[in-house]
C-alpha cells in the first residue's frame, strides 16, 4: 500500500455516513474520476459497478449500517492505472473465505456476487487492515 501514498496526482475523494441511501452518491464520484483521469466510455460501466459494490459492502457489511460510521473513498491515478480506495470502519471479513457465486450450490443465493463481480470487472483487487479496506485497480 505504500506505493498508493507516494503517487503525484492529488486523490480524489468523498467520505460517505453509511446509509445505503448513500450509494446513490457513487455515480458522481465516478463521473469525477472519468473526467479528471480522461477514462474511456467502454471503462465507466466496469468502475460504476466495481466501486457501487464495494461501497455498498462498506456500508451494509462492515460497517453494519450505523449511520455514525463512515465509508471513505479516495482515487489516484500512475501512470495508465487508477486505483480507488475503499475504506469503512468495521472489523473486516475473511475475504479468502467469500462463497464463490458461480458454484452450483450457490447460483439461487441472492446475495454474495458484489466481491466476485469486482474482481471480474477490475485490473486487480487487494485487500487490507482485515479485510475493511479495499483497493480496486483499473489499468487505462
Amino acid at each position: 500500500m505504500d506505493n498508493f501514498k507516494r503517487m503525484d496526482d492529488q486523490p480524489i475523494s468523498i467520505s460517505l455516513d453509511s446509509s445505503p441511501d448513500n450509494v446513490s452518491e457513487i455515480q458522481p464520484y465516478v463521473d469525477r474520476i472519468v473526467q479528471k483521469y480522461q477514462v474511456k466510455s467502454d471503462l465507466y460501466g466496469n468502475i460504476l459497478i466495481s466501486l457501487t459494490e464495494a461501497i455498498t459492502n462498506a456500508i451494509v457489511h462492515g460497517n453494519q449500517a450505523d449511520q455514525s460510521k463512515k465509508v471513505h473513498v479516495n482515487s489516484q491515478f500512475d501512470k495508465d492505472l487508477i486505483r480507488v480506495k475503499i475504506q469503512d470502519e468495521g472489523e473486516g471479513f475473511d475475504f479468502e473465505d467469500v462463497p464463490d457465486p458461480t458454484d452450483p450450490m450457490n447460483i439461487l443465493t441472492l446475495n454474495g456476487r458484489g466481491v466476485f463481480l469486482m474482481h471480474q470487472l477490475s485490473d486487480g483487487v487487494e485487500y487490507s487492515d482485515n479485510g475493511s479496506t479495499v483497493v480496486i485497480k483499473f489499468k487505462l
